[in-house]
């Protein structure tokens, strides 16, 4: 069944798009978005802040000949959009040439019908300021009751989000669909030692309303993750395996994820720019790219020049296997594109992930702890030091020290460090605990030996 909102969309956008041809673009393509957000944090039982919010925009790219400009406006009335489509063409007038600008290969372009993936949920729209603020109350108050060390809170948060996307390609291609994301964060503080404040957090999300964790559960988890932390201190400086927890293990993928862009890879900016084909990793780690896991954050029909979308495997059993490109890479790099493109609002065009996963294996991730005599279980890490060129990597880390396979006391104020390279191939363990609350998104691992820096 056609749904009317995201028909009017690509009306508008198809609309844009025939203007800025009939206005001399040799290339115009356009997007339009029409959605709603709600965000209520609670803190210590009150309201702090209530947010609330809905949205209409167009992004155009124009092209003529190998002069490129982009756009975006607010202003939907006519007047607004007859500017918004003199100021494109006229900025396209104004641009530098590039021999690698053009649109998709109209040859390569999708067409319904379309995988149903399951994006949207409208039952979260019926979601109003006073039952978000219930909810986001219920889990804070389940933290603050969990234990009388819970002294305090920076809040908790309800958060959704809803809204549908059009999208017009003067090479004939049109397409829209919707989308929704609902979460849940509650984030209990606790009285340490010396006065120190320890913070921790959980958090729930789902695309489909009814499958975020009950907030109780989550405030009673946040609770117990920051009870954790109570008495962290410093190790001696040491080589020893390191197991990175799901959080961790996500930061850790989203840093490789920029390795294999196309973009990375024509810049220089990347040590895996000349690897394609090569072990890069441990044989235990597989990383794909998968937009059509249904109900996943990242899942989408078509990427954002059209083309359909596919699951790509990056890394297979320890190998690069490919990298992801839009056309424009694609072109600089000699190679097809991978139908991972995405578009920005103001309807520029870059390669980008979609649900960007390390495969789960089939350990549990209890059993990789236990499994490991002495080391380090990171659930955090802060700062930024890695560098994509070299693959060095250091990070300042906090978690557990585990002895004898179990989690011994909590560590804070030490830091991480091993070559990039190195460390995925040191990986000698992953574990069965993939959550796709997020679009990247891995599951616990373990690497064999890293260089951890304390007292």
């Amino acid at each position: 069944m056609t749904d009317p909102e995201i028909s009017r969309l690509i009306d508008l956008a198809s609309d844009v798009v025939a203007r800025a041809r009939r206005g001399g673009a040799d290339v115009a393509e356009a997007i339009a978005r029409a959605g709603s957000e709600l965000s209520v944090k609670v803190r210590m039982g009150e309201p702090e802040l209530v947010e609330e919010a809905s949205h209409r925009a167009l992004g155009m790219r124009v092209m003529k000949g190998n002069r490129v400009a982009l756009t975006s406006t607010s202003d939907l009335s006519a007047a607004g959009i007859a500017r918004f489509v003199s100021d494109a063409l006229e900025l396209a007038e104004l641009s530098s040439e590039d021999p690698f600008a053009g649109p998709a290969d109209p040859a390569l372009l999708s067409s319904p019908p379309y995988p149903e993936l399951e994006m949207a949920d409208a039952s979260g729209d019926v979601v109003d300021g006073a039952r978000a603020r219930e909810l986001a109350t219920r889990g804070e108050d389940a933290a603050r009751a969990h234990d009388p060390r819970i002294t305090n809170s920076e809040g908790s948060t309800f958060s959704r989000t809803s809204g549908g996307f059009g999208m017009a390609l003067s090479s004939g291609f049109t397409g829209g669909y919707r989308g929704s994301y609902h979460s849940l964060y509650v984030v209990p503080v606790a009285e340490d030692e010396g006065g120190k404040k320890r913070r921790g957090y959980h958090w729930s999300a789902k695309r489909h309303l009814a499958e975020l964790d009950a907030p109780e559960d989550v405030g009673r988890e946040a609770a117990r993750r920051t009870l954790r932390k109570l008495g962290a201190r410093k190790v001696p400086s040491c080589e020893a395996p390191v197991v990175f927890d799901p959080d961790a293990a996500r930061s850790m993928l989203g840093a490789f994820a920029g390795l294999v862009m196309g973009g990375a890879v024509y810049r220089k900016s990347t040590y895996l720019a000349s690897r394609e084909g090569t072990v890069v990793a441990s044989p235990l780690v597989t990383i794909v790219d998968d937009p059509l896991i249904p109900r996943a954050p990242g899942s989408r029909p078509f990427d954002g020049e059209g083309l359909a979308a596919r699951r790509n495997v990056v890394v297979e059993a320890g190998v690069l296997e490919t990298f992801l490109c839009d056309s424009y890479s694609a072109r600089k790099l000699g190679r097809a594109p991978s139908g991972t493109a995405s578009r920005g609002g103001s309807g520029g065009v870059g390669e980008g992930t979609s649900n960007f996963i390390l495969r789960p294996g089939a350990t549990k991730a209890e059993e990789i702890v236990r499994a490991t005599k002495r080391g380090l279980y990171v659930t955090e890490m802060m700062g930024f030091g890695f560098n994509a060129v070299t693959g060095d990597f250091s990070r300042g880390a906090a978690g557990f020290w585990i002895e004898d396979g179990e989690l011994a006391f909590p560590v804070g104020e030490i830091t991480i460090s091993l070559g990039f390279d190195e460390l995925w191939k040191r990986v000698d363990a992953v574990g069965d605990d993939l959550d796709l609350r997020t679009a990247t998104a891995a599951p616990t691992f373990r690497v064999s030996s890293m260089t951890i820096a304390g007292a």
